[in-house]
């Protein structure tokens, strides 16, 4: 038995998994107490692993880790929530793989972050249980940027610096934040921005989920946003996510929104 010292506590999300070695697998994990770590969960493939069910992606988990010579090893592992909600509805699965391959793509393994583990944790629950999915993942995006320092500018001209008024804007990923009519024109790669979309965004960014749950997401400005956000988010990963193209494959079958 390892020793003591070397065995310690975690409430972790499952991120995702891969095959490792003959029956083993290799698991990401974003946990409360370290923020995101990797770990080795021996013998889970075999038929008969008490563990497997409770190491799916997007369950949330308390672990008893053992240090291994390179990564930690999962001794145990009992679920706490399964959100069993997103594996019966495609789309809320797409969502929820939306949300995780965010956060994966913004974070490294650098230690505690307890304010993204409660958004990740609070963002799946609200994948599960709520009527719109849409709104759930609009509101996360906005967070999730605040959190990882790429907070967009939306009450003033990122080049004039003067006030935005209450007019069709354009927004610049390079610059991060809005441009006014006349610096927005003539600005390499700036894109047109409605007001309706600025308007939501604004409310997005200062408000509490039970706040800006009092705004309806109309489906035009939805449609508006999820294109400028992936925008904005290739440009700060330079390159591409690859759930966007799994949720657009869903709903051109006719998966609910």
């Amino acid at each position: 038995m390892p020793s003591r010292e070397r065995v310690s506590r975690a409430e972790a999300i499952v991120l995702r998994h891969m095959d490792w070695g003959e029956a083993d697998r290799l698991l990401w994990l974003f946990t409360r107490e370290t923020g995101k770590i990797r770990a080795i969960a021996k013998g889970v493939r075999k038929p008969r692993s008490r563990k497997s069910g409770h190491l799916e992606p997007f369950t949330r988990v308390s672990l008893l880790l053992a240090q291994g010579r390179d990564l930690p090893i999962i001794t145990q592992a009992e679920m706490i929530e399964s959100h069993l909600p997103l594996r019966e509805n495609l789309r809320r699965m797409g969502c929820a793989a939306y949300v995780v391959e965010l956060l994966d793509r913004f974070t490294y393994e650098e230690g505690e972050n307890i304010v993204l583990f409660r958004l990740l944790a609070d963002t799946l629950e609200r994948l599960s249980s709520e009527p719109d999915p849409a709104f759930v993942m609009r509101y996360y995006e906005m967070r999730l940027l605040d959190l990882v320092g790429f907070r967009p500018q939306l009450f003033q001209c990122v080049k004039c610096e003067n006030p935005i008024k209450p007019e069709d804007q354009f927004f610049s990923a390079s610059q991060g934040g809005l441009l006014c009519p006349k610096c927005g024109e003539r600005f390499p790669g700036a894109r047109s921005i409605s007001v309706s979309a600025v308007r939501f965004l604004r409310h997005m960014q200062r408000s509490s989920y039970a706040e800006a749950a009092r705004m309806p997401l109309m489906e035009v400005v939805d449609q508006e946003l999820e294109h400028l956000m992936q925008h904005y988010f290739t440009f700060l990963l330079e390159r591409g996510l690859n759930t966007p193209a799994f949720l657009s494959l869903i709903d051109k079958k006719g998966g609910v929104r």
